[in-house]
Formats: C-alpha cells, sequence, structure tokens
C-alpha cells in the first residue's frame, strides 16, 4: 500500500481563529469572516484544510447553539466550499461539564482532487483511510481519532475553572504523517497584576500549560513525527516594560480604593503641550514614582497618556500598534523565546491580532481593554522547520499576515498559512499503517 508522492503544488492550508464574537453577533460578524474565509479559499485552492477554532459557539454556548449549527452547516454545505468532499468536524459541546468543557472547534477539509489520505486512530494505534463527511460533538474524550485534553486544575489561575485545553489530531497525505494541535492557553485576568512584574505571573502559567502540551504529544505513547500548533496562545506584551516604555517621561498616579485600599486604577500623566488628549486629574492626589504630589492646578496642565484598570488599557495613541504593523513592539513579545528549542516562527509582520473592536464598522480598531497582543499564532517543531527552510537556492515567499486586515472579524483578527509540497516522498507505508517517516517536504510557505 506505499502510496505516491502528492501531486506538485499539494497545497495544506492551517486555520486558527478565535471565534467567539461571531456568535455574538452572527447577522453581521459571521457574514464577514465567511466572506474573507471563503476569499482565502478561493485564492489559493488548497487541497487540504485545518480550521482551528476556539471559543466556539461564544460566551454562552447553550444560547448560541442554533447559531453554531448555522455556522456548521454553512462551512460544510456552502458554494466556496463544494469541492471539499471529505471532512471531520470536531466540535467540543460539553459546556455542562465543566471538567471536560474547552469550547474548541476542529475542522478538516479534503479537496476531491486529493487521494489517500489518512487520519490516525489512537486508540487502535493505526491510520484509517478519509471517506465522506463525518460530525462528532459532545463528549470528544471517546473519540478515538483525537486527543483532548482540559489542562489540570492547579493549572489554572486560583484553581478557577475556565475552558482552556486543546485537542491534537494526526493526519498523512502522501505517505507523510504529521500533528496538528488546536490550543487555548490562560489569558491575563488583570491588567494591573499584568503590570507588576517582568515577566508577568500570567506568562508563568501560560509556559507551564504549553509545555504541558508539548510533553503530551511528543511522549512515548505514539511514534514521533512533526507538529504544527495554531491556535490562540494569549501570548501577550511584557506589561511593565511597554508601559515603561511608552510612558519614559510619564508622571504616574495610583488611585485606591475607599475601602480596601486596594490599587484600582493607574493613570500617566505626561507636561507635553504635544499630546492631544487632555482631561481632568483623577482624585485623590498624586501619587508617582517621580513627582510626589501634584496640587490640582498643575495637574489640569498635564496631559493623560494612559489609564489601566483590571480591564482598561486606553493609551492615547492607537497608532503605535499599528504603525510599520507594531514592528517597534516587537522586542516585548517575549513568551515564545522560552521554548526556542522545541518551536519555531516565522517572522512576524501584521499588527497585533488582538483586541480589536466587536463593531462590524470597524474593522482596524482596537479596543481598550488590554494591551493589543500577537495572541493567534502557528508555530512548528523544530523538524518542522529544518524542512520548511532546507532549501534556500528555491524561490520562497515567506510573508506572515491576517485575513480581512480591514474588515471586523471580531475582538481577534484570523491568522492562517499555506503550505505548498514540492511532491517529493518522504518514505513508504509500513503494512498499510505504519508510516516510516515522520517528515514531509515543503518548498516554500505563504502566511495570508
Amino acid at each position: 500500500m506505499a502510496g505516491k508522492a502528492a501531486a506538485p503544488g499539494t497545497a495544506v492550508l492551517l486555520v486558527t481563529a478565535n471565534v467567539g464574537s461571531l456568535f455574538d453577533d452572527p447577522e453581521n460578524l459571521q457574514k464577514n469572516w465567511l466572506r474573507e474565509f471563503y476569499q482565502v479559499v478561493h485564492t489559493h485552492k488548497p487541497h487540504f484544510m485545518a480550521l482551528h477554532c476556539q471559543e466556539f459557539g461564544g460566551k454562552n454556548y447553550e444560547a448560541s447553539m442554533s447559531h453554531v449549527d448555522k455556522f456548521v452547516k454553512e462551512l460544510l454545505s456552502s458554494d466556496a466550499m463544494k469541492e471539499y468532499n471529505r471532512a471531520r468536524v470536531y466540535l467540543d459541546e460539553n459546556y455542562k461539564s465543566q471538567e471536560h468543557f474547552t469550547a474548541l472547534g476542529s475542522f478538516y477539509f479534503l479537496h476531491e482532487s486529493l487521494k489517500n489520505i489518512y487520519q490516525f486512530d489512537f486508540k487502535a494505534k493505526k491510520y484509517r483511510k478519509v471517506t465522506g463527511k463525518e460530525i462528532y460533538s459532545d463528549t470528544l474524550e471517546s473519540t478515538p481519532m483525537l486527543e483532548k485534553e482540559k489542562f489540570p486544575q492547579d493549572y489554572f489561575p486560583e484553581c478557577k475553572w475556565s475552558r482552556k485545553g486543546f485537542i491534537r489530531t494526526r493526519w498523512c497525505i502522501a505517505d507523510c504523517a504529521f500533528d496538528l494541535v488546536n490550543i487555548h492557553l490562560f489569558h491575563d485576568a488583570s491588567n494591573l497584576v499584568a503590570w507588576e512584574t517582568s515577566p508577568s505571573v500570567y506568562s508563568g502559567i501560560r509556559h507551564k500549560a504549553l509545555g504541558y502540551v508539548l510533553d503530551r504529544i511528543i511522549d512515548q505513547r505514539f511514534e514521533k513525527v512533526s507538529y504544527f500548533v495554531f491556535g490562540d496562545f494569549n501570548f501577550r506584551l511584557d506589561s511593565k516594560s511597554v508601559v515603561e516604555t511608552l510612558c519614559t517621561k510619564a508622571t504616574m498616579q495610583t488611585v485606591r480604593a475607599a475601602d480596601t485600599n486596594e490599587v484600582v486604577k493607574l493613570i500617566f500623566r505626561e507636561s507635553d503641550n504635544d499630546r492631544k488628549v487632555s482631561v481632568p486629574p483623577a482624585r485623590p492626589a498624586w501619587r508617582g514614582a517621580s513627582a510626589g504630589t501634584l496640587s490640582a492646578k498643575a495637574a489640569l496642565s498635564w496631559q493623560v497618556v494612559l489609564q489601566l484598570e483590571k480591564k482598561l488599557f486606553d493609551y492615547f495613541n492607537q497608532e503605535v500598534f499599528r504603525d510599520d504593523n507594531g514592528t517597534a513592539l516587537l522586542e516585548f513579545d517575549k513568551e515564545l523565546s522560552v521554548f526556542k528549542d522545541r518551536l519555531y516562527e516565522l517572522d512576524i509582520s501584521f499588527p497585533p491580532s488582538y483586541p480589536y473592536s466587536e463593531d462590524s464598522r470597524q474593522g482596524e480598531q482596537y479596543m481598550n481593554t488590554r494591551c493589543p497582543a500577537w495572541c493567534d499564532r502557528i508555530l512548528m517543531s523544530l523538524s518542522a522547520k529544518e524542512l520548511v527552510l532546507r532549501s534556500e537556492s528555491e524561490e520562497k515567499v515567506v510573508t506572515y499576515d491576517h485575513i480581512g486586515p480591514n474588515v471586523c472579524m471580531g475582538d481577534h483578527k484570523v491568522t492562517c498559512t499555506v503550505l505548498r509540497s514540492r511532491g517529493q516522498e518522504a518514505g513508504g507505508l509500513e503494512g498499510g499503517q505504519r508510516f516510516s517517516s515522520p517528515y514531509f517536504w515543503l518548498s516554500w510557505w505563504v502566511f495570508i
């Protein structure tokens, strides 16, 4: 059963999208989202597509179930997808189980021209040919064609359950095996807490969780293969360093709650007449790192640069996050560096992917809830990197961008990649089930 190599130019499309916002405004946001997604499909005509969704079903899954069904039906039956005659859909709909619910959704589409594609059965430990269209939901833990885990409870901040975990599937195209991992890591619960230390306490929690996932997918239970991990990593900029850089000349005012003396707000002001924003000073009196106290009369002439609360990050000039695609802030994107010996990512050349306005009329505006950051990423194992970049003599297009940069796609922009194979064989099937090579050869990548 030794399979033949894929035809030259075989394309694999990987997409990651936090879609929680889509189910809060399905009439507007879903239409935008699907239109932009279909445009990518039309442009690149991939043979195999993997769509990894996080927060599938929105904040209230039970209330959104009708919208979920409509979204899935649209993807499976639309004219734009009519050439994809095989599909696998895995939806975690077990929202009544705090111990298991992750709100992850993984979609896989196979073009009619693609031959001999197999999916791994983790229970039987063998590959099965993919035919037809199938949807799995509710209790994915019993589905043998994937591995799904919610992080252990002690990984969660304050041991409070939230919808964070991962789903892993394994595939083989033209005798080339690889894992695809849908992941959702922990967010920053408070901007004020994130600002306190460098790196933040939340960064440490994400580090622990991602390490857990990587250890699981390369443990001794199964043969090791190259892997791609893509999802909402919730990676954030180093908040303390960002604030220090954005507010270099500012004086900080600390506002405390009257009853608990807890810090509830930080206000940074500069005596720069060129600043565009000016508001009266908050009470009580100033408590700054360098200013001590200022009179109300003096404070009135100062300009507010940044206001920071638990769920407020209001910087006076959002252009700093968009100018040159936010390149100047990449030095504060440090969380992946911990995994430099295990994971690789191509250079980022697009603005932070979160948090965008959920107003369907605003496609480029950030919300003032969090410091913009590159949360939505596509990463690969080092073995995959070696194959992606092994042929420097070939012409490669290496760009990394969003879908719908000027269109409202919800609070997260969608990130995706297209892999085009050279069609070189990477090893044969052994007994029709086991693949002798864990790698596959890629000539170039295009990140849409």
